[in-house]
This record gives structure tokens, sequence and C-alpha cells, in this order.
């Protein structure tokens, strides 16, 4: 992928916090000018702020919070697939947004 196609999964990752989309609209706007650097500096570094662990991801799910926040089935479901996503080893969240985050961090140049 290109850092433009990485940027833009972050664009396009519901779970992505709103400074991690900014970041990657403003990296995305600098593509080609003198600020290109700096922009995707300030976007690795907010991939490295938002990615969360597994774990973490998995003790929301179990908490009241996730069944307030997205009710007691889908809390349920995305518990299962965070499990799930750890069984096979991952380290980090498997949302879209900690996905985008993890791209970025392992392939951004």
């Amino acid at each position: 992928m290109t850092n433009k196609e990485l940027a833009q999964a972050v664009l396009e990752a519901q779970s992505a916090c709103p400074e991690f989309k900014e970041a990657a609209q403003k990296f995305i706007d600098s593509i080609g000018t003198e600020k290109e650097k700096e922009a995707g500096e300030i976007l690795l570094a907010e991939a490295k702020e938002d990615i969360c662990f597994i774990d973490g991801t998995i003790a929301f799910f179990e908490s009241e919070m996730a069944e307030k926040i997205f009710g007691a089935e889908i809390a349920k479901e995305k518990l299962a697939a965070a499990k799930e996503a750890k069984a096979n080893g991952a380290v980090y969240c498997n949302c879209p947004g900690c996905t985008a985050a993890k791209n970025i961090i392992d392939n951004f140049e």
C-alpha cells in the first residue's frame, strides 16, 4: 500500500478517533508539498498513540460500558472477535482504526 492508501484507510475506519482522522487528512492534503514529511511524522506519531492492545479491547468489551455503547449483542460479538484474534496471535486490537494504525506503523515510508 502507498502512504496515501494507508492514510485513506484511517479515514474509512469508523473506529478511528477524530484526531487520527484529522492527521490522516492533513497528510493526504500535504502530499507533494514541503509539508508532506512533517505531516507524515505527525500521522505516524498519532498511529503509535492511538493503537490499542488486544487485552484492553477484550477488557472493554467485557464491561458494562461496552454494552451501554454498543448494546449487549454487538458487544458480545465484538468480544468474541477480539478473543478469537488474540487466540490467533494478535497483540493489537482488531478494529479497523487499530488495524489502520498498525499498518501505518509497520509500512509507512
